[in-house]
Order: structure tokens, then sequence, then C-alpha cells
């Protein structure tokens, strides 16, 4: 098949949308698949360039780390587009992207999908403060609705976050694909070495969340939860790694609960050649977003073997079963801080979770397996419409 993908954002932005783009495209082009991408023009080059069609972009005054592509600019590009003799879009956000893809497959004659990768629900009044939070839920629920309802199929990465689309009142044909873990995420890394570069002693306790340092995920509360960990664990050294709208934030919460000595915030890691090594550094993963669509981070921690503590909600709910890889806890800084030092003082139970992670990710979220089930969903749309 030929697919266009289009989505407001890719590398060098980095988030779990461009991550899912990066990996469903890999494995696409791996079993013969054509794919292009258009995304926003950063004015910085990625390896992935040979497959992209940037768009010129502008700044978005709320969230100066991303852009909104110039519609009138893609547009220009119909003529180039048609040549292509594409089989399906596939809108991966809901902004210039959504109502481009839609204008595109209109105009191409093709059939068009969306992946719903963001619950906006519990993002927007986030970044629109001035709107009051009813407002800006019912807003967001309101402007899903009708997004999904104008596409041909929409695509989930998990069943909790189709359930709650079809709660909106999304009557549109369906289905769950996440997004699987590329073969370098099993890659065995050197936490050692890791260690040694940022200056954390190997003996160390370390709990680690990696991902966007943004509102929505909730980091926040795992501060206040580090406050109880070192009652039991005074050196115990919590690790932030990512960059987002939340770090200033998230360093004033910091110093304020006195956590200067057990907090540590070292920025965007390289997926490629970091990013691993992080994961097997840590003694124990924890995350506590509520609004995840699906969680791809708890994935790759456990394909190092390192095991997680998180709270189920959502998409992560598709992932965290009890005891594989995995302690669900609730959003209770007091039986969170519980089952973080049950790991950090057991080396046993470490070890044994460790195990656990691994095989429960390569038996059941690899890469390859989900690209296979997204292409049959796309010859199902194909041939239905």
């Amino acid at each position: 098949m030929k697919i266009l993908f289009i989505s407001d954002v890719y590398f060098p932005r980095v988030n779990g949308v461009s991550t899912s783009i990066r990996t469903f495209v890999a494995q696409m082009q791996n079993i013969g698949h054509t794919v292009h991408l258009i995304a926003p023009d950063y004015g910085v080059k990625t390896p992935d360039e040979a497959w992209i069609k940037r768009i010129p972009a502008r700044k978005i005054f709320f969230d100066p780390e991303d852009k909104l592509m110039k519609y009138g600019a893609a547009i220009d590009r119909l003529a180039e587009l048609r040549q292509e003799q594409y089989d399906i879009v596939h809108i991966h956000t809901p902004f210039v992207a959504h109502y481009l893809g839609l204008k595109l497959a209109h105009l191409l004659n093709i059939p068009v999908v969306e992946t719903y990768h963001t619950f906006f629900e519990d993002y927007l009044h986030h970044y629109l403060p001035i709107i009051p939070k009813s407002i800006a839920r019912s807003l967001a629920r309101f402007v899903s609705r009708r997004q999904c309802n104008a596409v041909d199929a929409i695509i989930s990465p998990s069943q909790p976050m189709l359930d709650v689309l079809r709660d909106y009142g999304v009557k549109s044909k369906a289905n769950v694909v996440p997004t699987g873990l590329q073969a370098h995420s099993f890659e065995k890394a050197n936490g050692k070495n890791f260690r040694e570069k940022y200056g954390i002693a190997l003996d160390r306790p370390m709990g680690l969340f990696v991902g966007r340092v943004a509102f929505e995920k909730n980091i926040s509360f795992l501060l206040r939860t580090w406050v109880e960990v070192i009652k039991n664990q005074p050196d115990a050294l919590l690790v932030i790694a990512g960059e987002g709208p939340a770090e200033k934030s998230l360093h004033a919460l910091g110093k304020a609960l006195n956590l200067e000595d057990n907090l540590k915030f070292i920025g965007y890691l390289d997926r490629e050649t970091e990013l691993n090594a992080c994961y097997a550094a840590a003694d124990v993963f924890v995350f506590s977003s509520l609004s995840e669509t699906q969680g791809l981070v708890l994935l790759e921690a456990m394909a190092q073997g390192t095991p997680v503590v998180a709270i189920a909600e959502l998409g992560t709910k598709s992932i965290l079963v009890e005891g594989k890889g995995a302690l669900i806890a609730p959003e209770n800084e007091l039986v969170f801080a519980e089952k973080v030092n049950a790991l950090l003082s057991n080396k046993t139970l470490r070890n044994k979770l460790s195990k656990a992670a691994l095989s429960y990710v390569k038996t059941n979220w690899t890469d390859k397996a989900q690209t296979v089930r997204m292409i049959d969903f796309y010859k199902d749309i194909a041939t239905s419409i």
C-alpha cells in the first residue's frame, strides 16, 4: 500500500505521537509498504527526511514548543500529492492536520482514518487556563466527537480510550491498535555507564520518570510521593528525563518540598543512544499520568527489565498487569511510596519483576505485530467504503 500520514508534530519535536509515527513507518517500510508524512518544518533536519514532506509552520502562543502547519502551503502541493497515488490518508493529530487530512482525502478520493493519540479532555485546560475546567472538558468532548465522526475510521491506542470515545458519541468504525516496541528497545544497555556519566552513585536507589515534562503528566504527584519515599530511603534519587512546559513549575515545587538533594532533571535523551541506558540505570520506573491513551514509556522501561510502579488509568490500564513487571498503585502518595520502597528495599522482588517485565513485553508488545494489525485495518477500510 501507499500511505499518507499527516501530523501537526514530528521529530525533532519529541513526544509520544512522534515516537508512534516513527515506529509504524519503520515497520511498514520493512514489510514493503510506502509511507510519506506531511509535518511541520521546524528548520531542523532529522534522519527521516527522505519520506517527509515538510510544510512551513507558525508558532503557537500557548505552547511555544509546537508549531502549526500553514494549511494553504500544504494545499499548494496538491498536484505533487496526486501523482503519488496514495491508497489511504492517516491523520495523527486534531489541529491543522485533521482538516488538511479530510480535505486531501476528499480531493484525492481515498479513505481517511485518524488515530486518537491524546486525551484532550484532561489536557486542554492546562494550556487554556482562562477557560473554566468544566467548559474546557465539554469543548474537548464536543470537538473530539465531531472530528472522529468526520473520518471513515478511528484508531485508538487502547480499549479504555476507545470506550471513552464511544461514550462521547463517536459512531465511526474503529479498531484498537497500540504502538509496539521497536527492536532497539530490547537491546541491552549499560546502566552503570549512564550513572557514571550523570554522577549517580552505583549503589544509590534510583527512581525514574521519562516523558514530556508537561502538566497533564501529573509529575507533581511523583514529587510529593518522593517526600514519602525518602522517609524510608533517605538517599533515594528521582530522575526526571524529558523536557516541556512544566519544568519551571516542577523545579520550584522540588525546592519547596526540600527535594533538591533527591531530585535530578536531566533533560531530553536521544532515543537511539541514551534512553535505553537511562531505563537500565533505574531501580524502578514511576509513572502517575492519568491521561495516557496508551503509555509507551511503561513498555520501554519493561523492555530494559526495569520494574514499574504506576497508576492504572485510561490507556495504561491496557498495559499494566499486577506482577507482570509492574506494581499498580492508586493516586495516593502514601500507598504509591510504599510500593516504590518495597522495590527499592528488596532486590529479590526487583529481580523477579524485572524478569517478568521482559517476558511480558516480548510476548505481547512488538512493533511488527501491531503494524500488521494496522495494515489489515487499512485494507478493511479501503474495501468497505
